[in-house]
């Protein structure tokens, strides 16, 4: 397995897997616009994609960062939105091997945190973050406002 920052000439590739992490979280499949959306973030050099490849350059997952910015830590940190691995590729360390790649990305770019955030019943996700050392936050909530 290799994993490598992905550019635009990726798209094709991670579309798909794009597409199910957002069936994973309850959102109907629209090839279409997810392909658009990943367009212009990586072409607007908005997010970071890491891809997970195994053999033949099979896509066995992948991994979308957001840059930005810590106020109280007066840093820059990385916001890992999404990570996703494909069904056969589970349990095989891909998941933890996107993690590494994200965490060295964050630290090159000198940033205080990695942050993530998952859905409360996914407890198969949790528990790999937990093992890989991240931490539950027990001081901040997060709120959304729907727009």
């Amino acid at each position: 397995m290799k994993i490598i920052k992905a550019d635009s000439s990726y798209l094709e590739q991670i579309v798909p897997l794009f597409d199910a992490y957002r069936q994973f979280y309850q959102q109907p499949s629209d090839t279409v616009a997810a392909k658009a959306y990943l367009q212009a973030r990586l072409e607007n050099q908005e997010a970071t994609v890491f891809l997970a490849l195994g053999e033949s350059d099979t896509v066995l997952g992948f991994a979308l960062c957001y840059s930005t910015f810590s106020s109280v830590a007066l840093k820059p940190l990385v916001i890992l939105n999404d990570l996703f691995t494909t069904p056969e590729a589970r349990g095989q360390g891909v998941g933890t091997a996107l993690l590494a790649t994200c965490q060295d990305f964050a630290k090159a770019a000198g940033c205080a945190i990695l942050r993530l955030r998952t859905a409360q019943d996914n407890v198969v996700a949790q528990s790999v973050y937990e093992k890989f050392g991240f931490t539950r936050d027990k001081i901040y909530f997060t709120y959304d406002l729907k727009l």
